[in-house]
């Protein structure tokens, strides 16, 4: 998977590839190691081909370090395979997907 960040009015954080076991370990240290200004966190999952539970869980770990310091994340650009999962785990109702 290929982690692409970008800071500005909002911090993107585009994915490409996978999140799954592997590469969600390394999602999470590279979000951990980021000095986060913006109110607003986006993860652009426009290139994102699929999410295992694993992926899920570091996505609910990065929302509640965000939320405890007293900012917002969304998900954009979900494609129908990841939308179909956040669906059935009822990640809809946890994550604001736009």
């Amino acid at each position: 998977m290929e982690i692409t960040i970008n800071h500005g009015e909002n911090l993107v954080i585009s994915l490409n590839g996978r999140l799954d076991t592997t590469t969600s370990v390394l999602l999470d240290k590279q979000f951990k190691d980021i000095n986060i200004s913006e109110n607003l966190v986006i993860l652009d999952f426009k290139d994102l081909e699929y999410i295992s539970s694993a992926g899920l869980r570091v996505l609910l770990a990065i929302k509640k370090k965000l939320d405890s310091v007293g900012k917002s994340l969304e998900i954009h650009n979900i494609n129908p395979v990841v939308k179909e999962v956040f669906s059935v785990t009822g990640f809809k109702n946890v994550l604001t997907v736009k």
